[in-house]
């Protein structure tokens, strides 16, 4: 597949991450009669993820996000020369949608874009979690999700499951980790919002790339030692 095609299908992706799951955040997750909560905030996420897996897993491989590009080239799934390709289509895609979001959401009168979804620690975590607290969580969770991607997409496991899998994965992982981080997992996903937020989002933005990057990389080398491991 051209490199053109595979990073258009990144940029669709994301964009429909960010929109999705996001947009479920700022369009719904306010209002107690319509409003979808943390069970339908952590459902639209995976539910992206589902769907795009599906419809352009095939021409790009469907990361969506920096950290899974960096965690399958940690574990010997993805050439090196096309992380940086990869990782701007993404974070293109999430900036792009957080514009749309905005655009839409700026329609209400009492719109207040203080928030806008971003991701923060300390007196910016939903729960009000401390830094480590923070870093911790995210670097866990990026980890247990690499891992769940790595493992269905493994040639070895039962063939196309693996966007079921990795979609109620994400799902589970935002259950746990909303009221800490608001559930980063993904740079991209964490630029987009705080582009438009600016200020104590922006501060805080160093976390969502560092952690997520770091619990992905280790995850992939954690998954290639077991799965040489598993050949012996």
């Amino acid at each position: 597949m051209p490199m053109s095609n595979r990073l258009g299908a990144e940029f669709l992706g994301t964009f429909w991450l960010v929109l999705g799951g996001c947009g479920c955040v700022v369009l719904a997750g306010r209002f107690s009669d319509v409003g979808v909560g943390l069970l339908g905030v952590a459902f639209a996420f995976g539910l992206t993820v589902l769907t795009m897996a599906f419809a352009i897993g095939h021409i790009s491989g469907c990361h969506l996000n920096p950290a899974v590009s960096v965690g399958l080239w940690s574990g010997g799934r993805f050439p090196a020369g096309e992380l940086v390709p990869y990782i701007v289509s993404q974070v293109l895609g999430g900036v792009a949608a957080a514009f749309i979001l905005y655009l839409i959401a700026s329609g209400k009168a009492d719109f207040d874009p203080s928030h806008f979804a971003a991701n923060g620690y300390g007196e910016h975590s939903p729960g009000g979690y401390s830094l480590f607290s923070c870093v911790v969580c995210e670097v866990v969770m990026t980890y247990m999700f690499l891992m769940i991607i790595l493992g269905s997409t493994d040639p070895r496991a039962p063939a196309g499951f693996a966007p079921i899998a990795i979609g109620l994965g994400l799902t589970l992982i935002h259950l746990i980790s909303i009221p800490v981080t608001g559930t980063s997992v993904n740079p991209a996903r964490s630029t987009g919002p705080a582009l438009f937020v600016g200020g104590w989002a922006l501060a805080q933005l160093w976390l969502f790339w560092v952690a997520p990057i770091v619990g992905a990389f280790l995850a992939g080398v954690s998954y290639r030692a077991l799965g040489t491991q598993a050949k012996s």
